[in-house]
């Protein structure tokens, strides 16, 4: 709740290791409050939330560190430092979390990169290149450090159909590879049904459907 308007009630749904879910809904749902109560960067006011077999929702900033580090998320907007490279961006993190030798950076930013089909621009500035290429660095940022669970908010939002397809393509290709799981929020049904193992529909902040793409199509809701 945000003061005396309830986001979210009577909630309940899991994922399975390895699985793609996507979250719909129309806009003010719930889907994105949904993203950041998983990942911590909110509190439920009620109820729990498990990963990876550890009730999370009470642990303090600091126990909740272990648990980012295997949980990504990629937010609606690239979010890049403006000031650094392509390279330096995707490095932040790596640096942060770990004392590895440069040489061992360079590589896991090298495959990152490699893994969203982004090669030779490791030196460029984020506003010398396109926006759908910074979405992509963003992802190579956040897939640089190895994540179990990756989460992606809006991820295609603002970007042209040729784009969105190719970061639709880019989600299903790393789960695949990287045998993440994976809960993307959107609003494209389309590509939910395209790529998706599952997808669970939010309305006023409450589950209306959930199931496979084809049970989905049948679905009278």
């Amino acid at each position: 709740s945000f003061g005396s308007r309830k986001i979210l009630k009577g909630l309940s749904f899991s994922v399975a290791t390895g699985e793609i879910l996507f979250i719909l809904g129309t806009s003010g749902t719930g889907k994105s409050v949904l993203l950041k109560t998983l990942v911590g960067l909110l509190k439920p006011d009620q109820g729990e939330v498990w990963i990876d077999k550890r009730e999370t929702s009470k642990l303090n900033e600091l126990e909740y560190l272990e648990i980012r580090k295997f949980c990504g998320m990629v937010f609606q907007q690239p979010a890049l430092f403006d000031s650094l490279t392509v390279f330096e961006n995707v490095a932040f993190g790596l640096r942060k979390h770990y004392r590895w030798p440069e040489a061992q950076v360079k590589e896991k930013v090298k495959k990152a990169l490699a893994l969203v089909n982004l090669k030779g621009i490791e030196s460029k500035l984020p506003a010398q290149i396109s926006y759908g290429m910074q979405k992509r660095v963003s992802l190579a940022r956040t897939i640089a450090l190895e994540p179990k669970i990756l989460l992606f908010d809006e991820p295609t939002t603002g970007l042209d159909p040729i784009t969105t397809n190719a970061i639709n393509r880019l989600i299903l290709d790393l789960s695949k590879k990287l045998k993440t799981t994976s809960i993307v929020v959107s609003h494209d049904m389309q590509c939910a049904l395209e790529i998706a193992d599952r997808i669970l529909v939010l309305d006023q902040g409450q589950i209306v459907d959930c199931g496979t793409p084809q049970e989905l199509r049948r679905s009278q809701v």
